[in-house]
């Protein structure tokens, strides 16, 4: 549970103590208004969700209503005088007095409680849990429209006046940074500064948002959101292949895939009918959104337990994410402060628990697709094999899903069963993965591998490619490790010698005996046996293939050697999500206190009651994404305005992004809020382009960012929005734009995350040349390891969800911008452009700075670069007419550096 308190809270509990005892008795009271501040500040720690003392909570209605420990009742709708509660908070009894062992509440205070008392006690819904008017329409207020009007009625009200619109080259780069992460280029800001239409903002606002920029800069937010890395986390941290999710993301965005379609593609979009394997792949693409939580290598460990934990960050993700709600702390009792039940969130989670990944180190279920290069050449093979009249008795068992289970199906129905290490399942914590090969790990009783869904119809051997410098026995069984024994194999040391001098056990040899007959598909599970005591270490499996009796691929040497081909073709493998049959289906329960090993009363899937009145329609995961983005949600449409609004503003209409709860900050325009939701899910159909245009064309954020004194005073944080946004860049877009001023950066899009020199890990620099500059987004994401620039600039983890970045001012990030390789090549660079342009020295600086800033310095400005400059220059004896570059470099540095630069 995560609580954050606001200084625009703290006048707003000033101004409620200041309007307490202007109330009088006979004026209506609101329970949210007046009551609930009370309740949630003084009251509810102890008689809420976590505590119930005296079996009296004031969480919901009923519950307060209802009698507490003593018999009596605590609130008596319609007569104060003689109810507990309102007796308890005037005694003079230290004992009885509440609240306990703190200060009692204001005569004021306990005045507002007895009066709503009396009044009947009515219950009101917090705002958020309310829908939206759909009908709202902007006040009529100074001829101004849709945004504005509702922004200009709170300053008229508040006794402001908006600030006049920024200047064009201030407007522009403003823009361009918000909607592509990269300021504009020179030909886009040469277009737009000499363009002086009356639609020369909105041409320009719809160029950039053409920009294939504009997906990867949104998606830095999306992916915050969805804790994307390229790591497991964890002790071990391994490397994990999802990037083909995060170029997903990409595309989406770019493509303005409605914000609904968007969302039940990624939370089910297994469970959604595909017309062809390309869509089919990319659905279970999407669902790599919940695959992005942490699984632990570690030894030792229990799978189980860490499935639930995977679960219950779903849960939790999925929650902050659409809805705006903390739910982390329902995990172990109902919520302290907002109405959502302990077992709500175990109802919730059993969406999510019949999945079928369990922490495994291959992360299947996975998908596999192909480069299209790669792509080209599986197709050409199949189709070539699909051709034989060998295969034809075979095709119909390769015709479903993408192109990679395609591709599997037909090896298998043609002989060639080959399980690679990588994809073994681990049902034994004995199980240790050694440079891509399983390991079989000593213990008492030998150790364990298991494969589920093996086609074991016409299996008749078993070859085994190892290494191993000990003679050990390994067994397959049939489902289990005690099930049948199908076969049991003497292997031998794979070479002589002594194996402390095999260094990485590079020596593999291969194995092969006979098999029992089975039919149908199985779990196989192989057994180590030992031999003798020896080492820890005993075998490392580089694959299994199980032969097949009278395969085709047996007949047919043309055939075998095309399947072959096709066998060894690089596959993608993408950690996806897939639904387990009804037959095995997991039964799903509440964990008291939290803990998996302590299993309540059973539950099936349901939506909190507070936010629907009847949840027996939402039965599976297709369900719940599309009642989270349905008209009867009253969270998401809210959710989602409000975070793009913190990215072009700088602060929420909310200012709490991850949490709508009573406990959140309320509001600062909440008619615009409700309206702008609104006109996301009806005019704009849920397209993230629309709104985000609206916005961004808005007189509202066309301001200039300049301030005064009255502003500085009435309104410091621009909460009233009477002036442009003023906030430091992202850490991302610091790195892209002083690659993109200087000419550096690599636009190239998609593909896997790349390595820049990263100097806390020297393999980095390994990276290919053309890699060291592209975009901050395709940087690998190590969680235990990120990457040192980018986390001074406040970049997360991404071990959980992430709505908020919090904005720090810190000596390590000048420190960064001056010293750390990007930028000092950066610089070096920008002074080459600089040099090229202009005759004299103030000239070049002079470009250099419009370069960044799209327009002249201001004369005191570059009066002190000058100096800069001059003071960088060696002592020579005879002056020298031509420019020195490293007194340029360190210029172009300092320009890189200006607070304007790093300040959108």
């Amino acid at each position: 549970m995560r609580i954050y308190w606001f200084s625009g809270l703290l006048l707003l509990c000033t101004v409620t103590a200041c309007t307490l005892s202007s109330l009088f008795t006979d004026e209506k009271i609101s329970y949210n208004q007046h009551i609930r501040p009370i309740f949630n500040t003084k009251c509810i720690t102890c008689h809420g969700g976590i505590k119930q003392s005296g079996k009296f909570s004031l969480l919901f209605r009923e519950e307060a209503l209802a009698k507490a420990k003593s018999g009596k009742y605590a609130i008596i709708p319609g007569d104060a005088d003689n109810s507990g509660l309102v007796k308890r908070l005037l005694t003079d009894d230290p004992e009885l007095r509440m609240p306990q062992e703190h200060p009692p509440l204001s005569a004021d205070e306990i005045k507002l409680i007895k009066t709503w008392i009396n009044q009947g006690a009515d219950w009101e819904d917090h705002w958020a849990y309310i829908r939206p008017d759909r009908h709202l329409q902007p006040p009529d207020v100074d001829d101004a429209a849709g945004i504005d009007a509702f922004v200009r009625d709170r300053l008229n009200k508040e006794g402001l006046n908006p600030s006049p619109e920024a200047d064009k080259a201030t407007l522009l780069r403003r823009v361009s940074l918000d909607l592509t992460g990269l300021p504009p280029t020179p030909e886009q800001a040469a277009g737009f500064l000499a363009d002086n239409s009356p639609d020369a903002y909105p041409k320009l606002v719809d160029q950039l948002m053409r920009s294939p920029q504009f997906g990867e800069r949104w998606a830095s937010l999306w992916l915050d959101l969805a804790r994307y890395a390229d790591s497991k986390g964890y002790e071990k941290d391994l490397e994990r292949s999802i990037w083909l999710y995060r170029d997903w993301v990409i595309k989406a965005l770019n493509r303005d895939m409605p914000f609904d379609e968007f969302t039940v593609k990624q939370l089910a979009g297994d469970l959604l009918p595909a017309p062809d394997p390309k869509t089919a792949d990319e659905l279970l693409i999407a669902t790599a959104f919940h695959r992005n939580t942490m699984s632990n290598d570690e030894g030792g460990t229990n799978d189980e337990e860490f499935r639930n934990m995977a679960l219950i960050d779903r849960v939790s993700t999925t929650w902050e994410v659409w809805q705006g709600t903390t739910m982390a702390c329902v995990q172990c009792h109902s919520h302290p402060y907002d109405p959502i039940r302990h077992a709500d969130f175990y109802r919730f989670m059993a969406y999510f628990n019949n999945t079928r990944d369990k922490d495994l180190y291959n992360e299947k279920p996975k998908l596999y697709t192909f480069r299209p290069e790669h792509e080209q050449r599986v197709n050409k093979l199949m189709a070539w094999i699909k051709a034989q009249p060998a295969t034809k008795p075979y095709l119909s068992h390769s015709q479903q899903g993408g192109l990679g289970q395609q591709r599997q199906a037909l090896l298998s129905a043609l002989g060639y069963r080959r399980i690679e290490a990588e994809d073994f399942d681990s049902t034994s914590r004995h199980i240790e993965l050694f440079n891509n090969q399983t390991t079989i790990m000593q213990t008492t009783e030998g150790a364990f591998v298991a494969y589920e869904n093996v086609d074991m119809t016409g299996v008749t051997q078993i070859s085994y490619n190892y290494t191993t410098s000990f003679t050990s026995f390994l067994e397959l069984h049939l489902d289990r490790p005690d099930g049948p024994l199908l076969s049991r194999l003497k292997i031998l040391p794979a070479q002589e010698g002594d194996p402390a001098s095999w260094g990485s056990w590079k020596t593999f040899r291969t194995m092969t005996t006979p098999v029992k007959p089975a039919t149908g598909l199985h779990t196989i599970v192989v057994v180590f046996r030992k031999d003798k005591e020896f080492r820890s270490d005993l075998v490392h499996l580089d694959w299994i293939e199980l032969g097949v009796a009278n395969a085709p691929i047996q007949r047919d040497k043309a055939l075998r050697d095309s399947v072959l081909q096709l066998a060894q073709i690089p596959a993608i493998s993408t950690p996806v999500m897939l639904e387990r049959p009804a037959s095995r289906k997991r039964t799903a329960h509440v964990f008291i206190r939290g803990n998996w090993l302590t299993k309540g009363s059973v539950v099936t899937p349901a939506i909190p009651g507070f936010l629907v009145q009847n949840s027996t329609g939402q039965t599976n995961r297709l369900d719940m994404a599309r009642w989270l983005v349905s008209p009867q949600n009253p969270l998401t449409a809210r959710v989602m305005v409000n975070r793009f609004w913190e990215q072009l503003f700088g602060i929420g209409l909310v200012e709490t992004l991850e949490d709508f709860g009573t406990m959140g900050a309320k509001p600062s325009h909440p008619e615009l809020l409700d309206w702008l939701a609104v006109q996301f899910q009806d005019e704009y159909k849920w397209s993230v382009k629309k709104l985000l245009r609206s916005m961004v064309l808005s007189e509202t954020y066309r301001q200039s960012a300049k301030t005064t004194p009255e502003l500085l005073e009435k309104d410091p944080r621009n909460l009233l929005l009477a002036r442009g946004p003023r906030v430091r860049l992202s850490a991302e877009q610091i790195r892209d734009q002083a690659l993109a001023v200087s000419g550096l950066l690599n636009t190239e899009l998609y593909g896997p995350s790349v390595r820049p020199f990263n100097p806390a890990d020297r393999g980095w620099e390994n990276e290919k040349p053309e890699n060291r500059h592209r975009r901050a987004l395709y940087t690998f994401w190590q969680r235990t390891n990120p990457f040192p620039s980018m986390v001074t600039f406040d970049s997360p983890q991404r071990n959980v969800c992430v709505s908020r970045r919090v904005r720090t001012n810190t000596p390590l990030q000048a420190l960064t911008t001056l010293n750390d390789t990007v930028y000092t090549e950066a610089a070096r660079h920008l002074a080459q452009l600089m040099n090229k342009s202009g005759r004299t020295i103030p000239d070049k600086i002079a470009a250099g700075y419009r370069r960044i800033m799209f327009r002249q310095p201001a004369p005191a400005k570059l009066v002190l670069l000058e100096k800069l400059y001059a003071d960088a220059l060696p002592p020579r004896r005879k002056p020298s007419p031509a420019p020195d570059p490293n007194a340029l470099a360190l210029v172009a540095n300092a320009l890189l550096n200006l607070d304007e630069t790093l300040t959108k």
